[in-house]
């Protein structure tokens, strides 16, 4: 099974990186058919084989994702599109 972790300090009022956060779990399902689910200030992403929370308080947005066997070939390519989103839309 692999995960990842990522993690990024914002500045920007917390309505635009819930705004962003929304674009992100948007394009997640667009883009690999995960299904997205609000929780307060949480957002949880299920799929096949990934399951995964993106949350943000305290100045810091924090994504951890869990990926199975078959999904997990796909870690590097998933990863780094989370990193590019969050580092074109949130400051």
């Amino acid at each position: 099974m692999a995960k990842f972790r990522i993690t990024k300090p914002y500045t920007m009022p917390r309505e635009e990186v819930r705004e962003a956060a929304e674009g992100l779990a948007a394009s997640l399902e667009r883009q690999h058919g995960v299904r997205s689910r609000w929780e307060g200030n949480s957002v949880r992403i299920k799929g096949a084989g990934v399951d995964g929370i993106m949350s943000f308080h305290d100045g810091l947005i924090d994504v951890s994702v869990r990926m199975g066997i078959l999904a997990s070939m796909f870690e590097p390519v998933l990863k780094e599109e989370v990193q590019r989103y969050l580092d074109t839309h949130v400051t």
